[in-house]
């Protein structure tokens, strides 16, 4: 658990500092979507959009609906990451399992799903068990800097 929230802790702070930022804070020029206005005024990204606010304020205007999507959708990955849904190969981190992995998810969901959440372009080349080993090592010390 501690890998996963540490995972989780970067990229809420990664959130967080890109939501600070003009680009995202700002007011949005692109793209011009036509629906009935004229191209000279930008289509704002949602209804009731406001611009200049800050990442709390972001969240506040965000509707309940839109909330509890986010919400249930984390909720949905936690508990597929936690083993639920995972063929009988899967052994959870408490167990013996290894800490930090996450099952696969291509092709769940009736065949929706289309990219693993790690690793999901596998770009990178493979590395030996001594590599992994010490990568998750390093990312545990430095979690708890």
């Amino acid at each position: 658990a501690e890998i996963k929230h540490g995972r989780v802790a970067m990229a809420g702070f990664l959130g967080f500092c890109a939501q600070s930022t003009p680009l995202v804070a700002g007011e949005h020029s692109l793209p011009f979507r036509l629906r009935g206005e004229n191209s000279v005024f930008p289509t704002p990204p949602y209804r009731g959009f406001v611009a200049d606010v800050s990442p709390q304020e972001q969240w506040d205007n965000i509707p309940l609906i839109g909330k509890l999507q986010i919400l249930v959708f984390v909720g949905m990955l936690e508990s597929y990451g936690e083993g639920a849904g995972a063929d009988g190969s899967y052994v959870h981190y408490t167990k013996g399992g290894m800490p930090g992995y996450y099952p696969p998810i291509v092709g769940k969901g009736g065949g929706q799903i289309g990219l693993n959440l790690y690793k999901p372009f596998d770009i990178f080349p493979e590395q030996d068990e001594a590599q992994k080993t010490r990568g998750r090592q390093v990312e545990i010390n430095n979690g708890r800097l």
